[in-house]
């Protein structure tokens, strides 16, 4: 028996839909407000939620399914919507929707996909036990980090070619490391290749191997890393740099896991696993020809996004303690302490570099630190501490709050205290902020002058949502 929650305003539907629910054996709830939705959620534990999209306190789409999500259950969400789009679709299905239905569909089109959910859910839960990974280098335990985790257990498992995307800095290749430690193949080699580096006159004798005489200086047969990947995993760093000639002569090795080292007279063939990496947009790539489709399509079997440092904050904590302990114990210091205003500076900080420039930062500042038994924001880098001093400074004190005194206030002498008139300002403040822009971050910032870490604190302290 499963837990079914139905979040709609529609009350006629929702009681059709609940008469079907129970009548497969199964308990359902419902709710009539996305606030509502929300609590039910966050107190029960379902296995699928239906959501409709434009409910009465707000957008179900952009605003309850990232909330709804998150709750322990991990419920399959269903986005129900009377007015459905191509953009919602896709914003649904990269939000981690199950299925996107547009309204009226039939019931039997709207029963479908809660059966396939909860079919997947109980081979789900039947499959296998909890999965235990060697996650070694690999910090936090936010949402975002949890669902690349549980994509490295499955792909751990497969021979399927794995696709990494993200920005520079955000651990691409100790999750690719991750993929290895993981598999079967873990006793044998992984063998990695710097694509940005390869030395385009020598590219082919280091991939392929080369035989005695296969060209000037060849005094010796070398052995190609496609080959010392046999039966372990081959992992392209930075694919996106390979030149087209390139991509179409590792296409045939992909497709045939055979290839003739420079000077040879026969194939060799080569087991490997492939993994790829890329900070680079390879659509377009593909769009200016740069990167070929078939080689795309070869290569994203499986695809893992990582999420850059300023969309998982909440893992900073965890980072900066790992690495303050391993760098005390590397040189040789005392264990120093970490103050709130520490971390608070870092959560401030937008991280272009991501976990990199947090590693860098932490290092430079304990090398600098030595004999300090506790690290303090003013222990961080310039740019850092600017940042952070800049967030804490209230852009909507100007407004002074008079929305909060009417005149009968002001006759009977009441007034708020300031804090209030602070928050209130700085609600109404951000209220129009995103009005105005929408969902353009980076316009908002640089209106308000805020970073994005802290529009986002500020944004989630109010309970204020992107349109």
């Amino acid at each position: 028996m499963a837990n079914i929650l139905i979040v709609d305003d529609d009350r006629i539907l929702c009681k059709m839909l609940s008469t079907m629910v129970k009548d497969l054996g199964h308990e359902v709830r419902t709710a009539f407000t996305l606030k509502d939705g929300i609590r039910e959620a966050s107190t029960g534990s379902f296995d699928v939620i239906l959501l409709d999209v434009q409910m009465p306190d707000g957008n179900g789409l952009l605003e309850g399914l990232p909330e709804m999500r998150k709750t322990p259950s991990s419920p399959e969400m269903i986005i129900i919507t009377g007015l459905g789009d191509p953009d919602g679709a896709e914003l649904a299905i990269k939000s981690g929707a199950w299925d996107y239905i547009e309204k009226p569909s039939s019931l039997d089109r709207m029963m479908l996909p809660i059966l396939r959910a909860l079919q997947f859910r109980r081979e789900k839960s039947a499959g296998k036990g909890p999965k235990v990974l060697d996650r070694e280098g690999i910090l936090g335990s936010s949402p975002k980090i949890k669902e690349c985790l549980d994509i490295v257990a499955d792909a751990a498992g497969s021979d399927a070619n794995v696709l990494i995307t993200g920005e520079t800095g955000t651990g691409k290749e100790l999750f690719a490391q991750a993929i290895h430690r993981n598999s079967p193949r873990k006793n044998k080699t992984m063998a990695v290749v710097d694509c940005a580096a390869l030395p385009e006159t020598l590219v082919e004798s280091i991939l392929f191997g080369h035989e005695r005489g296969a060209f000037t200086g060849a005094t010796r047969d070398l052995e190609g890393l496609i080959s010392q990947a046999d039966g372990g995993t081959l992992f392209l760093d930075e694919v996106g740099e390979l030149s087209p000639s390139l991509q179409k002569a590792f296409l045939r090795v992909l497709q045939t896991h055979r290839f003739r080292p420079l000077g040879s007279k026969r194939d060799v063939e080569s087991d490997f696993r492939l993994v790829v990496a890329t900070n680079r947009d390879l659509h377009s790539l593909m769009e200016s020809g740069r990167f070929r489709e078939d080689f795309f399509f070869r290569l994203q079997a499986i695809t893992i996004h990582l999420p850059p440092m300023r969309e998982r904050l909440e893992d900073i904590r965890e980072i900066v303690l790992y690495h303050v302990d391993r760098f005390c114990r590397h040189h040789r210091m005392e264990t120093k302490g970490v103050s709130p205003e520490f971390l608070d500076a870092l959560a401030a900080y937008h991280w272009p570099g991501n976990v990199r420039e947090l590693v860098n930062v932490l290092e430079r500042t304990l090398s600098l630190t030595r004999q300090e038994p506790t690290l303090f924001a003013y222990h961080l880098p310039m740019r850092l501490r600017i940042k952070a001093a800049q967030s804490l400074v209230s852009d909507c004190r100007r407004s002074q709050g008079e929305h909060l005194l009417s005149e009968k206030d002001a006759e009977t002498g009441f007034l708020p205290c300031l804090q209030e008139v602070r928050e209130a300002a700085e609600r109404d403040y951000l209220q129009k902020l995103i009005a105005t822009v929408g969902r353009d971050m980076v316009r908002a910032c640089s209106t308000s002058g805020l970073s994005r870490a802290r529009l986002y604190q500020l944004l989630k302290k109010h309970g204020i949502k992107r349109h």
